[in-house]
């Protein structure tokens, strides 16, 4: 026997469905969180990028640098692991 919701409990209750679905996939998926903390951690380096180019570069090539720059980066970290430790890959 199905309970009858008022509508703001219904939404409430899709609400939180929703938010524990996105809890599993994120769970499940890693590489979609980490691009998001990418992501939020070039909105601190494009700031910087772009006081440090003397204003000579516009925002979208600070934000492009910026993301570039944390590429390099973690593909460096990665192949430094692939190097000393193969085992794990």
């Amino acid at each position: 026997m199905k309970k009858h919701l008022i509508p703001s409990q219904q939404i409430s209750v899709q609400t939180l469905e929703t938010v524990t679905e996105i809890w599993y996939q994120w769970r499940r998926q890693k590489l979609p969180l980490y691009l998001f903390l990418a992501m939020c951690f070039n909105l601190i380096v494009a700031p910087i990028v772009y006081a440090a180019t003397g204003e000579t570069l516009s925002r979208p090539q600070s934000w492009a640098l910026g993301l570039l720059g944390l590429v390099v980066l973690s593909l460096s970290i990665y192949l430094f692991f692939v190097m000393f430790v193969p085992e794990k890959f």
